[in-house]
C-alpha cells in the first residue's frame, strides 16, 4: 500500500511540475506527449488535487486562470475515467452532460454554416447568412443558466468538501464567456450592410471565439469537474442541486426524469419556500399567482374530488355570476334542478376516468360563450377535481385575415 502510496506522489509531484512547465512556456503539445510517455493516463481526480495544491503553494487564482486552456490542451486525450461513477437520468450530472449535447448541436451549425460559406468565393446572401448564425449564437445565450447552476448550487458544495481553487478558475472562465457573448450578440444586432468577406469576418472575429470558450469548457467539465463532483458531494447534496436547478432553469434542454436519493420518496410536485411556490415548471409568489389567474382570458371554477367549489377566479373575463358564498359548497346545489343531472354524469364519467373533457357552447345575450369542464388527475391518474373553463368567444369568432404589427385593444 505505501509503495501505491508513493508512486501516487511522485505522479501527481510530475504532473505539478509539468503544468509549471507550461506557465514557464513550455509548448502544450510537447507536455503533452511528455505525459504520455511518462505518467501514461491521468486520473481525473489527479488533475483536481494538482490544481489544488499548486493554488494553496501560493499559484495566484489570476495565473491559473491565464493558463488554464493551455492545461486542457495538454491534458486532451490523457484523462482517465477508469471506475467513474455515472449518473443516471435526471441527476444534475446528466442533465449538465445533456445540455452540453445541446450547445455542442449549435456550435457544430455554426461550424457547419461557416465551413459552407468558405468554401464558396461569394457568400451568395451574407444578410442572410449573418441571420442564421445570429440565431445559433442567441441558443447559446443560455448558457448562462448552466453557469449559474453551477455557481450557486454545484461550487458551494464542493467548496464545503474543500475543493475551493477549481471552482474559482472555472468561474472566471465563465466570466470570460458571457464577456465574449454579450460582444458576438451586440456586433451580431447591428444592422449594417455586410458583404461576403464581412459576413465571415464577423463570425471569425466574434463567433469562433466564443465557440471556443463554451468547447473548452464542455471539456472541463465533463473531463474533470463533472466525475469528481459525482464521487465528491453525497446523494442528499445532489438532491439539494435537483431541487434547487428548477428556480434557476436549464440550458437548450429539459430534464422529465425525475430523480431521488435512493430510500427516498417521490419529490413533491408542489412545494412552498420562503416567498414562493415552487411548481414543476417554475415558481410564482402568491400575488403573483392571483394577479396571473385574474388575467388569464377565462373564467375558471374548481370543484374538488369531493364535489365541492374550492376556488374561482375574479377577473373581469367573469361571465357567470360568482360570489365566495359557493366557496365550500356541493357543487350540485349550485346548479339548478334541471340541469343537476348533467353535472353529476359529468362528475361521475370524470372520477370512473371513462371521460376526461366536457365541452359545451351556448349563445348567450347575443354572445358566443364555450364552456368547457375537464377532469383534474395527478400522475398516477387519481381524480382531483374538475375545472369549468368558461370564454366569450364572440370577437375571436369574428377574426379574419391576420394582424401581424403591434396594435393594442381599444379597452383598457
Amino acid at each position: 500500500m505505501s509503495e501505491l502510496i508513493d508512486n501516487n506522489r511522485k505522479k501527481k509531484e510530475l504532473l505539478k511540475h509539468m503544468i509549471l512547465q507550461l506557465h514557464k512556456g513550455e509548448a502544450p503539445e510537447a507536455i503533452r506527449g511528455q505525459i504520455g510517455r511518462l505518467m501514461g493516463e491521468v486520473p481525473y481526480e489527479q488533475v483536481v488535487e494538482v490544481e489544488q495544491e499548486l493554488i494553496a503553494e501560493g499559484l495566484k487564482v489570476e495565473e491559473v486562470l491565464q493558463f488554464c486552456d493551455i492545461h486542457t490542451a495538454a491534458l486532451r486525450g490523457q484523462i482517465s475515467h477508469a471506475g467513474a461513477a455515472e449518473a443516471p437520468p435526471g441527476h444534475p450530472v446528466h442533465t449538465f452532460k445533456e445540455e452540453n449535447r445541446a450547445l455542442k448541436w449549435e456550435i457544430d451549425s455554426i461550424e457547419k454554416l461557416t465551413a459552407t460559406a468558405s468554401r464558396v468565393d461569394d457568400v451568395l446572401n451574407p444578410q442572410q447568412f449573418r441571420d442564421q448564425v445570429q440565431t445559433r449564437v442567441h441558443n447559446l445565450t443560455d448558457v448562462e443558466k448552466h453557469y449559474q447552476r453551477k455557481e450557486n448550487l454545484l461550487f458551494p458544495f464542493l467548496e464545503k468538501h474543500g475543493i475551493s481553487g477549481p471552482p474559482k478558475v472555472m468561474w472566471g472562465k465563465h466570466d470570460e464567456t458571457r464577456a465574449l457573448l454579450k460582444e458576438a450578440v451586440a456586433e451580431l444586432g447591428r444592422t449594417q450592410e455586410l458583404g461576403s468577406s464581412d459576413a465571415i469576418g464577423l463570425v471569425k472575429t466574434y463567433v469562433e471565439p466564443l465557440a471556443k470558450s463554451i468547447s473548452e469548457m464542455i471539456f472541463k467539465e465533463e473531463e474533470i469537474l463533472l466525475p469528481m463532483s459525482l464521487t465528491t458531494l453525497s446523494e442528499d447534496e445532489w438532491y439539494q442541486v435537483y431541487s434547487q436547478s428548477l428556480e434557476i432553469g436549464f440550458c437548450l434542454y429539459d430534464p422529465t426524469d425525475e430523480w431521488k436519493p435512493s430510500g427516498t420518496g417521490a419529490a413533491p410536485e408542489v412545494s412552498v419556500g420562503g416567498d414562493r411556490i415552487q411548481l414543476p415548471s417554475g415558481s410564482l409568489s402568491p400575488t403573483e399567482l392571483n394577479a396571473l389567474l385574474n388575467t388569464i382570458p377565462f373564467d375558471l371554477t374548481f370543484v374538488d374530488a369531493d364535489d365541492t367549489v374550492r376556488y374561482f377566479t375574479q377577473g373581469r373575463e367573469r361571465i357567470f355570476a360568482r360570489n365566495r358564498a359557493i366557496l365550500g359548497r356541493k357543487v350540485q346545489l349550485c346548479h339548478p334542478p334541471s340541469s343537476v343531472h348533467i353535472v353529476e354524469q359529468i362528475v361521475s364519467d370524470f372520477k370512473s376516468g371513462k371521460e376526461s373533457r366536457a365541452p359545451f357552447w351556448i349563445e348567450l345575450n347575443d354572445r358566443f360563450i364555450h364552456i368547457e369542464y375537464f377532469a383534474l388527475r395527478d400522475k398516477e391518474g387519481k381524480y382531483l377535481g374538475t375545472l369549468e373553463v368558461s370564454q366569450d368567444l364572440t370577437e375571436k369568432r369574428a377574426l379574419e385575415g391576420q394582424q401581424r404589427l403591434l396594435s393594442y385593444a381599444d379597452d383598457k
